[in-house]
């Protein structure tokens, strides 16, 4: 079974710039969409951006960060980056990244968090000056 954890997170300035990991243990990551999603306090999941597998690399952005994050995959290392730019206090939320079941191959990555299975513990960023 897949393990996820999420890194990078912290407390940064409007305009600064974060870079978050989510490292996969157990199992690789190589053949299954990937998602980042964030939670603010009070407000539901919502999705980021996310990653198909390595066979089709399709990616989603949420129209709040498209041109502002990048989501990139390194197979060797088994782990997910998502750049962060230009933040905003509205991007302030905990981020979670999470994945699919092994076997599951999706031509599009979906956006929906229903879709996926194992979550990482999440990571706090914080924009504010």
């Amino acid at each position: 079974q897949v393990r996820l954890v999420e890194s990078g997170g912290g407390f940064v300035q409007p305009g600064g710039s974060l870079r978050l990991s989510c490292v996969a243990s157990g199992s690789s990551l190589d053949f299954r969409a990937i998602g980042w999603f964030r939670q603010a306090p009070g407000k539901e999941r919502e999705g980021v951006s996310c990653i198909s597998s390595s066979l089709t690399e399709s990616i989603e952005y949420a129209r709040s960060v498209e041109g502002r994050f990048t989501i990139s995959r390194d197979n060797a290392k088994n782990t997910v980056y998502l750049t962060m730019k230009t933040l905003r206090p509205e991007d302030t939320a905990v981020y979670y990244c999470a994945t699919v079941r092994p076997g599951v191959v999706h031509i599009r990555c979906p956006m929906d968090a229903n879709e996926y299975n194992y979550w990482g513990p999440g990571t706090q960023v914080t924009v504010s000056s």
